[in-house]
């Protein structure tokens, strides 16, 4: 496989669990903290290499990695090394938990994660969730949520979008048709008309229903959601459609916005560097310098700071 369609961290080739435990151990001993080695160790290694030295470090010392990590580091940068050290869908788990937990709930966050994962991760999210927090991911999302958006995340955690990457042109009409009659074509709209053919047909049929509309219509879907929904519903729906055309563009604007102007959303570049970083980081950052004409390596650069802005850099391929 081509390098530029690939992630920007790799399995260490010669992997050595007992060393790389060693080595977080000396770095985290004694006075100060040996922060460069720590970046050096979960950057260098896969996520799945990272779970087995965090089982070999509590095999060799009869303690647990993460929470001596809590207790040297602080911070974003401890935030960063701890979500390296999850699993991926159980570090999506945990993103969605503290999505709805407390005041408010990050409905964008809940889009990222549940309108861009496969079916099967779904259902391992959903796994994960309840194993954690003997609770049910669907329940807690009708509670913290409302009206159709709210439909829009449960039909996504049901998991049951087609796949393949065959699409039906006929189907592709009625379907462009259908969401023309429930929006653009009529006073009003029709959002759960929206939801079953966003929420339901695999991405392929998707961009084959956009087509058409477009040439049925002369509107670009996009443009039409934007007028015919609202809130976090429109959100949502316009996501399936970013992630329909191109994942890596999708994940790109998610990157630029949690930069972009006063403040950071640490959560949101910290969630999308780690879950992309072992997938399509290459491709992210090329999308990202043609949307946006800069690196995101400058906008890393220019938002963040000392060992968290050294380890995002590195997992993003550019340190």
């Amino acid at each position: 496989m081509d390098r530029l369609t690939e992630g920007t961290v790799f399995p260490s080739s010669s992997f050595d669990p007992e060393r790389a435990a060693e080595e977080l151990r000396k770095a985290m001993k004694g006075l100060g903290t040996d922060e460069k080695a720590i970046i050096r160790v979960l950057s260098g290694h896969s996520n799945e290499q990272r779970l087995g030295i965090v089982k070999q470090y509590k095999t060799l010392y009869g303690k647990d990695l993460k929470a001596d990590l809590k207790s040297e580091l602080g911070g974003k940068f401890e935030r960063l090394c701890l979500a390296l050290l999850e699993p991926p869908r159980r570090f999506d788990a945990i993103e969605c938990r503290d999505a709805i937990k407390g005041l408010g709930t990050n409905e964008a966050a809940l889009i990222e994660i549940l309108c861009s994962r496969t079916n099967e991760e779904i259902v391992e999210i959903r796994k994960e969730y309840k194993e954690l927090y003997k609770r049910d991911l669907e329940k807690d999302v009708v509670s913290e949520t409302s009206g159709h958006f709210k439909r829009l995340l449960v039909s996504q955690l049901t998991a049951n979008r087609e796949d393949g990457y065959l699409f039906d042109s006929d189907r592709a009409k009625t379907d462009a048709q259908e969401l023309y009659d429930a929006g653009a074509g009529k006073l009003g709209t029709d959002e759960s008309v929206f939801n079953k053919i966003l929420s339901s047909r695999s991405y392929n049929q998707l961009l084959a229903t956009f087509e058409t509309y477009r040439s049925l219509y002369g509107k670009d879907i996009y443009d039409s959601i934007k007028s015919e929904t609202s809130g976090y519903l429109k959100e949502g729906c316009l996501a399936i459609v970013d992630l329909a055309r191109s994942r890596p563009e999708y994940f790109a604007k998610r990157l630029y916005y949690s930069m972009k102007g006063a403040g950071t959303t640490d959560s949101t570049l910290i969630r999308v560097i780690v879950s992309r970083c072992e997938i399509d980081m290459c491709e992210i950052k090329q999308a990202f310098e043609r949307k946006y004409a800069k690196t995101l390596a400058s906008f890393i650069t220019g938002d963040t700071s000392g060992d968290y802005r050294r380890l995002l850099l590195t997992l993003a391929g550019d340190q």
